[in-house]
């Protein structure tokens, strides 16, 4: 609880700074701020506080005069105010500033990194290798939940390597990866999603390019090195036979 004494004094103070006394009043409160260093150090406080606002505002063409007119309660009560404020404002942007950055779907971007992890392996790029297709196949569409289609990437030279299981955002992922006869890999990647987008998008870091698309809870994404309109075409067949409607690209 406030003691009252004490707020009539500050009040008291207040005024005396800012030249709100009677004679006889601001004799009185020049006398207590002389005999009591805590008064006096109350006074020196708040005009530093003036000359740092008068300074904050003053112009060289027309210097400002701005005399406070808050009582010490209020003074604090307002400080309080804008510090509640300022960490408000500052959490906020904290919170909104990386979706404003960065609207691609988490898998996307887990997609791409798989590729740039798998893709150089030589001797592990796969834990299951294209000659037990039907094992792999299963086995992931088991850890998946859903029936999933290996599409053939044959008439663009790649052939499929085999495929492994990865963590997703929201539940376990596959890669599958393809290769040709150059050694150029590609990896199809796929999750489940809670958001559907019709339209294919791209992602692109360094040399690596992915084109990712979701449809049916299912999330899509081709990442590759071998120039982005050989990508995209073969990302849009590859949309097309896994379910993606070529009207909404």
């Amino acid at each position: 609880m406030t003691n009252p004494d004490r707020h009539d004094e500050l009040q008291a103070l207040s005024a005396y700074v800012d030249g709100e006394l009677s004679e006889a009043e601001r004799a009185a409160a020049a006398e207590r701020v002389a005999q009591d260093p805590a008064s006096a150090a109350t006074v020196t406080a708040y005009r530093a506080q003036d000359n740092a606002l008068r300074a904050l505002f003053a112009t060289e063409a027309e210097p400002q005069v701005v005399v406070m007119r808050q009582r010490p309660r209020e003074r604090y009560l307002l400080a309080a105010c804008w510090l509640v404020v300022g960490v408000a404002c500052g959490y906020l942007l904290h919170m909104l500033l990386p979706a404003l950055a960065d609207d691609r779907p988490p898998f996307a971007q887990r997609a791409d990194i798989a590729y740039a992890v798998y893709a150089p392996e030589q001797r592990h790029a796969v834990e299951v290798a294209a000659s037990q297709q039907d094992h792999l196949v299963n086995w992931l569409s088991n850890r998946l939940n859903r029936t999933l289609t290996i599409p053939s990437l044959e008439e663009y030279g790649f052939k499929l390597v085999g495929g492994r299981l990865l963590p997703g955002e929201e539940g376990p992922a596959a890669q599958f990866m393809y290769q040709n006869a150059a050694g150029e890999r590609l990896t199809l990647y796929t999750t489940t999603v809670t958001r559907s987008q019709g339209k294919i998008r791209m992602l692109r870091d360094g040399p690596r390019t992915t084109y990712y698309w979701a449809v049916n809870r299912a999330g899509y994404a081709l990442s590759g090195q071998i120039g982005e309109e050989k990508l995209q075409a073969i990302a849009y067949d590859t949309c097309k036979e896994l379910g993606g409607d070529p009207k909404n690209w």
